[in-house]
Formats: C-alpha cells, sequence, structure tokens
C-alpha cells in the first residue's frame, strides 16, 4: 500500500481556507507514498455531503477523508444524515490548527477584549456583530464568546465571509470573528482592530494579540482544526502508515511555513489523541448549538 492513487475527499470548495492547506499536505503525502493523490472538492451542506461520499466508500485505504471542524458541527444542525461521524469514520489524526479573530471596527471605540465586553454591558441588545453564516464556525465561535462573557449582542448573519467582511470593514456591523487570514490582512490596514484570537494558545502571526481567554473570557476556546479520517474498517496497518507519513511531513519546516502562509498551524496528533479531541468537540459544539436554538433542518 499505496499501489493505485488515493481519493482525497474534500468536504469544502476548491480554494478556501479549507482547501488550501489539505493542498499544501496531499501534494508531499503522495510524494511519500509514491502515488498520486487525486483531490476530490465535494463542497455541500457544511462539509457533510462530501463526509457522506467517504462513509460510503470501500474501507481500503484508497478514499481518505480531509475533515475539519464542521465534521462535529453538521450532525447537530442536518436532519438524518447518512452516516454517524463517531462510528462510521476512524480519526488518523489531526494535521492543522488555525485561530478567528475577534476583531473590532475603529468607531466602535474599544482597544481591548475587556472594552467590548464593558460596551455589551452598557448597551446590552443594542451592539450587533457578523458571522459568514448560521450555524457556521464564525458563528458558533461568536456564540460562545458570548454565552461565556454574559453578552446580549445582535448577531447578522451573511452569506459567506466575504459579505460579513465588506460590513465589518465599512463599519455597518462593528464586531465580527473571521479567520485570521483576513484578520491579518485588514488589521495591517488599519480598518479592523485585533482583539483576541479565539484558540487556547496565541498564534506566532499575531504574538502580540492576546487569547480571549487570557483577555478577559477564561475557558474561552474555539479552534478551527483540520483532520484526516478513513472510513471504518480500514486495515490498521494502513492507518498506520498514513499516520506516520503525515506526522512526519509536519515536523517539515516547509510544510510548518506554507500552513502559516494559509492561516494554519501544523498541529500532528496521534490517531487516539484524535479520537479523543473529535469526541469532546462533538459534546462541546453540539451544547453551544442547543443552547443558541439552532433547529435541525
Amino acid at each position: 500500500y499505496p499501489s493505485k492513487p488515493i481519493r482525497m475527499i474534500i468536504p469544502f470548495a476548491a480554494g478556501g481556507a479549507t482547501d488550501t492547506p489539505a493542498r499544501i499536505l496531499t501534494v508531499k503525502l503522495a510524494e511519500r507514498l509514491g502515488q498520486q493523490i487525486v483531490v476530490d472538492n465535494r463542497p455541500g451542506q457544511g462539509g457533510a455531503l462530501g463526509t457522506a461520499v467517504a462513509a460510503r466508500a470501500e474501507p481500503d485505504g484508497y478514499t481518505v477523508l480531509m475533515t475539519a471542524t464542521p465534521f462535529v458541527l453538521s450532525p447537530h444542525i442536518y436532519k438524518n444524515l447518512s452516516y454517524d461521524p463517531l462510528k462510521d469514520f476512524v480519526p488518523v489524526t489531526q494535521f492543522g490548527a488555525a485561530p478567528n479573530v475577534l476583531v473590532v471596527h475603529p468607531s466602535l471605540g474599544a482597544k481591548s477584549v475587556k472594552d467590548v465586553i464593558a460596551l455589551a454591558k452598557k448597551q446590552p441588545g443594542k451592539l450587533d456583530w457578523a458571522s459568514s453564516g448560521t450555524g457556521g464556525f464564525q458563528h458558533l465561535s461568536g456564540e460562545l464568546f458570548m454565552s461565556l462573557a454574559d453578552l446580549k449582542v445582535v448577531h447578522i448573519s451573511y452569506k459567506g465571509s466575504g459579505a460579513a467582511t465588506a460590513d465589518l470593514i465599512g463599519g455597518q456591523v462593528k464586531i465580527g470573528f473571521p479567520g485570521i487570514a483576513i484578520a491579518l490582512q485588514h488589521r495591517q490596514s488599519g480598518r479592523l482592530l485585533a482583539l483576541g484570537v479565539t484558540t487556547a494558545q496565541r498564534s506566532p502571526q499575531m504574538p502580540d494579540v492576546p487569547t480571549i481567554a487570557e483577555a478577559g473570557v477564561p475557558g474561552y476556546d474555539a479552534t478551527f482544526w483540520l483532520g484526516l479520517a478513513v472510513p471504518k474498517g480500514t486495515p490498521k496497518a494502513i492507518m498506520d502508515k498514513l499516520y506516520r507519513e503525515t506526522t512526519e511531513l509536519l515536523k517539515s519546516p516547509d510544510i510548518i511555513k506554507r500552513f502559516q502562509g494559509a492561516g494554519t498551524e501544523a498541529a500532528p496528533s496521534t490517531p487516539e489523541q484524535f479520537r479523543k479531541f473529535v469526541n469532546a468537540e462533538y459534546q462541546k459544539w453540539g451544547k453551544v448549538i442547543r443552547d443558541v436554538g439552532i433547529k435541525p433542518r
């Protein structure tokens, strides 16, 4: 193994924040394995459509799923999925992690996370914040923040990150939780202020920006993660090989640098660590979705 090309299902659109690091990894992994890896983008339903295709695939190691945080969100948002993410797949390894960033328009007058909290407490229900869409990671990152900080801020749901960002930098909405690549771009131009990263650790790309947890919301952690999984029943020897080759690649300075250019940190884990992490994320975000009142659709 492998004696023929491998299909890598990416259940998101080509060229996006999830697709780019996956393709960086795929090219190098193909070189190590000595076989072509064919990328198969299958976007739709927050990643659920492509994941369903992977779940039905023969468990022979020739179909690998590039999975990400929506893997544990979709089951709580969409009714009647044809697969169970915790039962129909076996985690191989996490390979990436990325923060979103709490940003504000300069006109808000907030210079820190605590300033945002203070302003929102003074004006419950008067401030608003933008996300790229209901049930997406930006939305849930923001809802977790509002919940832990006990804030009433109006959520404005947009159709995609581009529309949300346009209104953020235009000042029509004052607060957002975009991915780090967007935050970096508009922070450098001065159009947005970056006040806190959503991950438990600071980002090497924004080392001067505190985590939201250290800036005033203890226990807050919203990490957008990427990983590899295979259909249940895939032989252990094949899984072990995929794990070994992938984690060796993630030590490469070239991969680390290219990942960072795509807004992602290399974050390898063992299959067991990844399994426990996915299970914990499933429970955590399921509670947030229920608490927010997002109804399965």
